[in-house]
């Protein structure tokens, strides 16, 4: 949230000091968006948190999936459209199979092989997708979650300059984080994307 502190002593004759406040609150708006966004259709960290099992050997087996980038890129209009598209394709040309049916372990995250693969996989596979189209990465962020059965699920966040858009497994159709109650628990640092923070929001 941007401050005013100290803003009400200045005295300037009427039209500087509308254009005063005026710059002030371009420059509030114009500022790059850093990792932790404010507002209700953000996800907010809650401290630093333990990265899941699975996840512990992310970054040195998927560089890319905790490269950081600029931060401040934001995702237009015209990304979105790609952002969709990614989404739908991975959906239907993944098939849906569990780690312990692939692998013989309950959990590992992989790319998806010809076999398919589980939430996070999916997730994977779209955040390289999307890295690829030009998305900073900094904005792609895995987040773990329970969904509405409360069941274990990871889905991939998108965080545009509007709020956390969530890109699931389960649906093509793209929502903000506060429209799919799900409980989510812990996500990708989205300052430093090789650490994560907790959550602990929605449901």
């Amino acid at each position: 949230m941007v401050q005013f502190t100290g803003l009400e002593k200045i005295r300037l004759p009427g039209r500087n000091a509308v254009r005063a406040i005026a710059l002030v609150t371009l420059a509030a708006f114009a500022a790059p968006t850093d990792g932790f966004a404010s507002g209700p259709n953000f996800l907010k960290a809650k401290g630093q948190g333990a990265a899941p099992p699975g996840a512990q050997r992310l970054c040195s087996t998927y560089s890319w999936a905790c490269a950081r980038g600029s931060s401040s890129g934001a995702v237009t209009q015209g990304q979105m459209q790609v952002v969709r598209a990614v989404n739908s394709h991975i959906n239907r040309s993944t098939r849906a199979i569990e780690d312990r049916q692939q692998y013989g372990e309950a959990e590992r995250w992989a790319i998806p092989t010809r076999r398919g693969g589980d939430c996070e996989d999916y997730a994977l596979a779209k955040k390289r997708a999307l890295i690829g189209k030009g998305i900073d990465p900094q904005r792609l962020l895995i987040a773990t979650v329970l969904d509405r059965s409360r069941r274990p699920h990871a889905v991939l966040i998108v965080r545009t300059d509007a709020g956390d858009m969530v890109l699931d497994n389960v649906t093509n159709s793209i929502r903000n984080w506060r429209d799919t109650r799900y409980v989510f628990l812990r996500m990708q640092d989205p300052k430093r994307p090789s650490r994560w923070v907790n959550v602990l929001a929605g449901g």
